[in-house]
């Protein structure tokens, strides 16, 4: 036997009977068979359901947004390339992108005329005064190091304008490990940087530090190259 609801049944036409009990759906099929549910969904009708989120507040999680900050590092090519890749899609989403060189010098390559081509909403903008590698050093430590402290300080001018949706360091990582500048001095800059602005950053050898701060790193590795394997030297709209 079970317990009678505290107000009439209604019969719903099958000779069952619908009734509801203490916030419960009380059914009884009239051959002594009763079925109980909770009108809480979700539950086995004796313990209460879970908190969930509204379909609202899933969306909203969703929909969160911050500005990234991106590491392109690695031994493999298309650092520059990937970045350069984002920077031609938020073109075309027209966004503000400025492109700030740290290494590579007066060389006149295909990116730094597509950028052009593209302005003004990609800026290029070229501070650094050619390779530091043994062998390709045509000026002296001194004037590459004066170079990257003028790039670092434009650097931190544009963080902290409103000016750009994506900034792209290119080579930053490059003036860490040759000495050009320091970690700290680079956490410093994305210290400064507005809640949705991206900032990516590209080169080898990411220091520990720059990892962690940032929120999407990518290691290109290099499995096989042109160069090495078959003696083909860097090609014109391919590495440059």
């Amino acid at each position: 036997m079970h317990t009678e609801p505290e107000r009439h049944a209604a019969p719903d036409g099958n000779g069952a009977t619908l009734a509801t009990q203490a916030g419960r759906l009380v059914v009884d099929g009239g051959a002594g068979a009763t079925m109980v549910s909770d009108d809480t969904p979700g539950t086995t009708g004796s313990e209460p359901a879970p908190a969930t989120a509204t379909p609202i507040e899933e969306r909203a999680k969703r929909r969160k947004r911050k500005g990234l900050i991106i590491v392109n590092t690695g031994n493999g090519k298309g650092k520059t390339t990937a970045a350069l890749g984002v920077a031609l899609r938020a073109v075309g989403s027209k966004k503000r992108v400025l492109f700030l060189q740290f290494v590579k010098g007066d060389w006149k390559t295909g990116e730094m005329k597509s950028c052009l081509r593209l302005a003004p909403e990609l800026e290029f903008v070229r501070m650094g005064k050619g390779f530091t590698i043994p062998g390709y050093i045509r000026r002296s430590m001194d004037e590459h190091e004066h170079a990257a402290a003028e790039a670092l300080e434009a650097a931190r001018q544009v963080m902290s304008q409103d000016r750009y949706d994506i900034i792209i360091f290119d080579e930053i990582l490059y003036a860490i490990r040759n000495g050009l500048t320091t970690t700290r001095q680079v956490l410093d800059v994305l210290d400064l940087k507005p809640p949705m602005l991206h900032v990516i950053l590209t080169g080898r050898d990411a220091p520990p530090e720059i990892i962690e701060r940032a929120d999407l790193v990518t290691e290109m590795r290099q499995i096989k190259h042109p160069l090495r394997e078959q003696g083909i030297m860097a090609q014109q709209g391919i590495e440059f």
